[in-house]
């Protein structure tokens, strides 16, 4: 589904992305691991056309998207959550659902109670203020606002960060959800854990480049892994 082959990104003079090379097929949930600093956001962004790669290509469903504006991307169906959540704080519940749906021509009524129905939460805060929501609510209406555009594949940035370890473990069980569905999810995630557990795959960058990758479950045992992402001495 989605194919990036060699792609370099550069702020200025400085070098964020060193030719990596990455590959999602539809229906896996695939991760970037990472240390702060590593490439993994800015992979994101250069995904969804928040950045553009200066060489290399990019191709989703066969198609190159290299130089594609980011306002397409909803079009083409790639959706993002960033970092943070970004949801519009000064909006309710319901007008971001309806933000996330701006470049659909139909009636999308059914899919925001869809929305509901995988966020109950959200439907019992639908008048609430953005703003007013918790910091676990307000990701998953980043998520469920990502979806309303249908998406084939939906990119996350850290959906775990900051929340507490209940709250993480729903959000994580609602991105098996969502594959199960029928969407295709690449997640940047520092709880490599929970990410390697929930993921089929596995890419783990350092300074901005692919370091190694593997079938998640062979990750979760890997020294290498072990050691730097989940605390433990080998």
């Amino acid at each position: 589904m989605l194919q990036v082959n060699n792609a370099v990104v550069r702020y200025g003079s400085i070098t964020a992305l060193h030719g990596i090379s990455l590959e999602v097929k539809k229906g896996e949930i695939v991760t970037l691991l990472g240390a702060n600093g590593a490439g993994k956001t800015t992979t994101l962004r250069m995904l969804s056309g928040l950045l553009s790669a200066q060489e290399g290509e990019i191709l989703f469903e066969g198609n190159d998207i290299t130089k594609t504006k980011p306002h397409k991307f909803t079009g083409l169906g790639i959706s993002h959550v960033p970092e943070g959540r970004r949801i519009f704080p000064q909006m309710t519940v319901e007008e971001n659902l309806d933000m996330g749906a701006f470049s659909r021509l139909d009636s999308y009524d059914e899919d925001i109670e869809k929305m509901f129905t995988m966020f109950p939460i959200l439907k019992d805060r639908r008048k609430q203020l953005g703003g007013n929501l918790s910091g676990g609510e307000q990701q998953m209406l980043a998520i469920a606002r990502a979806l309303m555009s249908n998406p084939r594949l939906l990119l996350l940035d850290e959906p775990s960060m900051g929340l507490a370890p209940m709250i993480i473990e729903n959000i994580f069980k609602i991105i098996g959800d969502i594959r199960d569905s029928g969407t295709t999810v690449f997640v940047v995630e520092q709880n490599a854990s929970q990410a390697l557990r929930l993921a089929d795959r596995g890419y783990v960058m350092e300074n901005g480049r692919i370091a190694f990758s593997d079938q998640a479950s062979n990750l979760l045992d890997d020294p290498r892994v072990r050691a730097v992402y989940l605390g433990e001495s080998v």
